[in-house]
């Protein structure tokens, strides 16, 4: 198909606008991720500090009570995005799902209704779906409902000793990411063993005028609500990585087009004017071949008239 020099025009006048907005959606995904990348940081140090608090349960009353997991079904949160632009982050969620739904029943939450439509492409129906956060603000918000959704789903027959698990993304090397299941209930064995053989560093002993069982359930909402906090920060940090590694690509992408729209642009131009220039030449040798036979006609004519 010949193209034109004003099509070409339009054509890379398009493509630079197209570069613009995706130059403006790459720098959105690095500043977006900083904020969750601060949250995650911050709900390690939150973190820390409830697992010093069950420390201090342990010291001051003991060991803490081991909980085996029942023989019932599970419950799985799967921590997917609605926001877009990054690739087949929710089907590679749901193909960690489904690999933990074929160990064991699960009873799934969803957090986010395109990782649902991508769970339900394999099978699995969520009991439900929440909707993931559109700023930091929204992780706490987050958290709290899948905590009291928990709650509720722990209060029904056969569910109070249940497991509890997260699949979320997290970051890898490379710039890359790779899903992630992390169990939360029942603690680890090895968690609760350390709290139980570690010093406590320090000359006073550790003192509550609460409700030991009171306490050790505060504790372990804390325990649980810094464990989904962290995983949704994380989760949309990578989902942002994602989408900046994407963008990165289409940038890539659209700089190689554009250098062939632009060498096609000017070889069009190029051709353009040596036609012409080619015009110009031909139209100077025709007239200067006409004017060099019009004096001997004329002079032939004049000496015809003399005699």
């Amino acid at each position: 198909m010949t193209q034109t020099l004003e099509h070409l025009t339009r054509r890379t006048a398009t493509m630079g606008s197209i570069r613009g907005i995706v130059r403006t959606m790459k720098t959105m995904s690095a500043i977006n991720a900083a904020p969750y990348e601060r949250a995650a940081e911050a709900i390690g140090a939150y973190r820390a500090t409830v697992l010093d608090g069950l420390h201090a349960f342990v010291t001051a009353h003991g060991p803490l009570p081991v909980k085996r997991r029942s023989d019932g079904p599970a419950i799985l949160i799967a921590f997917g995005t609605d926001h877009g632009l990054c690739g087949n982050y929710n089907e590679i969620v749901a193909q960690a799902v489904a690999q933990e739904v074929a160990q064991a029943p699960c009873r799934v939450l969803c957090v986010g209704v395109q990782a649902e439509d991508a769970l339900t492409g394999l099978g699995i129906h969520p009991v439900a779906t929440l909707m993931p956060p559109a700023n930091v603000d929204g992780v706490e918000r987050l958290a709290g409902r899948l905590l009291a959704r928990l709650d509720r789903m722990r209060d029904a027959p056969g569910l109070a000793d249940c497991a509890v698990s997260m699949v979320f993304m997290q970051r890898a090397g490379h710039g890359r990411q790779r899903p992630v299941a992390q169990p939360l209930l029942p603690l680890d064995p090895d968690l609760a063993d350390g709290f139980a053989h570690r010093r406590w560093q320090s000359s006073s002993l550790p003192f509550s005028r609460l409700d030991p069982a009171v306490l050790l359930s505060a504790l372990l909402r804390s325990y649980l609500f810094s464990g989904l906090y962290r995983a949704a920060a994380e989760a949309m940090v990578t989902e942002n990585a994602a989408r900046l590694a994407r963008m990165q690509q289409a940038e890539r992408a659209i700089d190689d087009r554009l250098e062939m729209l632009n060498a096609d642009l000017r070889a069009l131009r190029q051709s353009e004017i040596t036609t012409e220039l080619l015009d110009v030449i031909i139209g100077f040798e025709a007239l200067r071949k006409r004017n060099a036979r019009r004096p001997a006609r004329i002079g032939a004519t004049g000496g015809d008239a003399h005699v």
